[in-house]
């Protein structure tokens, strides 16, 4: 037995609840590791609350993303001992995941923790600062420079939000943090953005050109505002889109694709290829300064991830929430 959070499905009801979990609850894998830490990201709340069809079958333990140490290891890949990092791949939604003591997954899944970084600072970043930098990393690729404008960063408070805002930063981009929350502008000025602007200017219905502004964007709402952030990018840029905060919904015209050349970048982050993951966190290694972790994340333990999880739904958390699961239970 070991403690976690179990997402059940029957003729009760749909409920997550803290409890001991049975290991014959763990789904096939060659390698079991004890989990260390985990997350709590948009998806896990939308998982735990049962606001959104995440879990797939059940009874399922959620967490997207996890830290620990391998237990028990049936490839050459890993070894006892060893400590392993795991963002997507399907684990709290198809396959248990990282809000539980305990978890069995495919080695296919794990790369070794970058040194650079202790368990709880790894989950700090997690799935939100891992995406963050692939978007980063899309922008680059596409060659946007620092010299050619602004760029717009939605969904400021949030996980990806603040940490597209601190990687831009520091690689020197201008950055300008859209937000629901004004509020919380003098946090997002510490995380390097240059200026902070209402999210209402994006969020609703807009003309399918607007004035070019912006050079490039990481935006994790979707909906009209990545509808808006596409007619107002600046000729050949670009967006990274990662998230649907605000809605699956994208309606929007070719307009500012034929006639700006402005090209719109699918970031999934879930099923990623482990050289593409590698490089990310190469990066994040590189360029994150760990002394913004204390702004950005919340940690909590186990017993408290599930009345997180409404908050994090009803907008009243900012930044990241690391999950202590070994300190819990």
């Amino acid at each position: 037995m070991f403690n976690g959070i179990l997402i059940e499905k029957d003729e009760q009801g749909y409920r997550a609840t803290v409890k001991d979990i049975d290991e014959s609850v763990l789904p096939e894998g060659d390698v079991t590791v004890k989990v260390a830490y985990s997350t709590l990201n948009y998806k896990d709340a939308l998982a735990i609350t049962g606001k959104g069809p995440v879990v797939r079958q059940f009874p399922m333990i959620p967490g997207i993303d996890l830290v620990g140490e391998v237990e028990q290891s049936d490839t050459d890949k890993f070894s006892v001992g060893d400590t392993v990092l795991l963002n997507g791949f399907g684990v709290g939604e198809t396959h248990c995941g990282g809000l539980g003591a305990k978890a069995r997954l495919k080695s296919d899944w794990l790369i070794p923790l970058p040194n650079a970084f202790t368990p709880h600072q790894a989950m700090a970043i997690g799935t939100a600062g891992y995406t963050a930098m692939l978007c980063v990393l899309a922008l680059e690729k596409h060659g946007v420079t620092p010299d050619q404008g602004e760029v717009l960063v939605t969904g400021a408070n949030g996980g990806v939000g603040s940490y597209a805002i601190a990687i831009l930063s520091k690689l020197g981009y201008t950055v300008v943090a859209s937000t629901g929350r004004p509020e919380e502008a003098e946090y997002l000025k510490k995380l390097g953005a240059a200026d902070v602007i209402d999210r209402s200017a994006l969020t609703e219905p807009g003309r399918p050109m607007a004035k070019e502004r912006w050079a490039a964007a990481v935006d994790s709402a979707g909906s009209h505002t990545l509808a808006n952030v596409c007619a107002s990018l600046k000729y050949g840029g670009i967006v990274a889109a990662c998230g649907l905060a605000q809605g699956s919904d994208f309606e929007a015209t070719v307009m500012p694709f034929i006639l700006r050349g402005v090209t719109l970048a699918g970031i999934d982050s879930v099923m990623r290829p482990l050289a593409d993951r590698r490089e990310a966190w190469e990066r994040l290694a590189e360029v994150l300064d760990v002394s913004l972790f204390d702004d950005i994340v919340t940690t909590i333990g186990l017993d408290e991830a599930v009345d997180a999880a409404s908050d994090l739904i009803a907008g009243k958390i900012r930044g990241r929430v690391v999950v202590d699961v070994a300190a819990s239970g």
